[in-house]
């Protein structure tokens, strides 16, 4: 087996060592409830005043607007359904953008068997929402929008500041998937009007099964998770102390290196980008050319099918991803390129690379040595590149 090269960090990300190191002590002789009244009931406290006072840093927040939840899934349930049914008295039309990542698809069909109306907006061909076009799809019904700061897939950033601005005083509030771009892109919700953000513990190198969800001072929820009344009420259930550790420790290290790890991720993104389609003909760039996450690189190659390429690149020890890895069970296009205007075609035969912190350069060289040879091999079988 050739040396093992991971490009699949949109996916799922390691445990950063140092956030590893953080968390040991409270497995064992730090662990205690933070609900108990006794003294090792009081320093469990005090710990997760901390740890919510760090990730609430980390994106320009105070303490008491951050939630932690079970990860970015239960955050965006939270946001989107506990706000829906506390606002319904004043409306029942939510706004969902179509290239957001498929659990908020999913949470939209829920709402509206359970009466609400949902409208999806378009993006151009390059998955960026437009503000105004957002806003012709407002009506006085209207209680909640939801775009992401990115997308997890085609790497497209979205215009938050400008939806946000053009959302504030209307009465509408602006719920933000961030998964995809914290850590790569500063977020500062004391500068940028969003009302709830969801966040991921794991897409900022801490432990998974931790999230947490921003919720400015003044926005009221229903509460989705029924229980002893934790987390303000709104997400019942004993705190994951270790993990509420990792994930502040993983927001500090992720704060302090952004602004170079950003850098060095997008110099690697932007050699793989010259690389494939000076060097690989009938191949394009999927997302936005300028206004894409740093670690992001996704490319269609005609002809050809994406889960073909991602196999062939397993056989060569590379993993990359054809999509989002929680669509990935299907068999149906991306809805996101889909959105984009491209044919069912076209957005088959794509493949996604996303680096990361462990990321080299030499992960580029090593997709170049089999890549060419991998797409012309595919095409060479390909009825429909022949017919191209």
């Amino acid at each position: 087996m050739d040396r093992e090269v991971y490009l699949d960090y949109q996916s799922a990300k390691p445990v950063d060592p140092r956030v590893v190191e953080a968390m040991l002590p409270y497995f064992t002789e730090r662990f205690g409830n933070p609900a108990s009244l006794h003294t090792v009931g009081d320093r469990a406290t005090a710990v997760l005043d901390e740890g919510r006072a760090g990730v609430a840093a980390f994106i320009g927040a105070q303490p008491d607007e951050v939630i932690f939840t079970s990860g970015a899934t239960e955050s965006n349930n939270l946001a989107l359904i506990g706000y829906a049914n506390r606002a319904k008295r004043e409306g029942a039309h939510v706004i969902i953008s179509e290239v957001e990542h498929i659990s908020l698809h999913n949470i939209g069909k829920f709402l509206e068997k359970s009466g609400f109306r949902v409208t999806k907006v378009p993006p151009d061909q390059f998955g960026r929402i437009d503000p105004d076009k957002l806003r012709s799809r407002i009506t006085d019904d209207t209680v909640l929008v939801s775009v992401g700061w990115a997308s997890n897939e085609i790497g497209t950033v979205q215009p938050i500041s400008r939806i946000a601005e053009m959302l504030r005083g209307t009465g509408v509030a602006l719920h933000v998937d961030a998964v995809a771009a914290e850590g790569l892109l500063p977020m500062d919700m004391s500068a940028v009007p969003v009302d709830l953000l969801s966040l991921s513990s794991n897409d900022i190198y801490g432990p998974p099964g931790l999230g947490a969800l921003y919720v400015r001072k003044g926005v009221r929820l229903a509460a989705v998770t029924i229980g002893g009344g934790q987390e303000n009420g709104l997400r019942s259930g004993t705190e994951n102390m270790p993990a509420i550790v990792g994930m502040a420790a993983a927001a500090r290290i992720s704060a302090e290196e952004l602004p170079r790890e950003s850098a060095r991720l997008a110099a690697m993104r932007d050699r793989l980008i010259a690389a494939v389609l000076s060097t690989i003909p009938d191949s394009h760039l999927n997302g936005h050319p300028t206004e894409r996450l740093p670690n992001n690189a996704h490319f269609r190659f005609e002809g050809i099918e994406g889960e073909s390429l991602l196999l062939s690149m397993k056989d060569k020890g590379i993993a990359v991803s054809t999509g989002s890895a929680c669509s990935s069970k299907t068999l149906e296009p991306s809805h996101t390129l889909i959105s984009c205007g491209l044919l069912h075609q076209e957005a088959h035969g794509s493949l996604e690379f996303t680096f990361g912190r462990f990321s080299q350069d030499a992960d580029v060289d090593r997709v170049m040595e089999v890549l060419p040879d991998i797409v012309a091999r595919l095409r060479r079988m390909s009825p429909l590149y022949e017919t191209h």
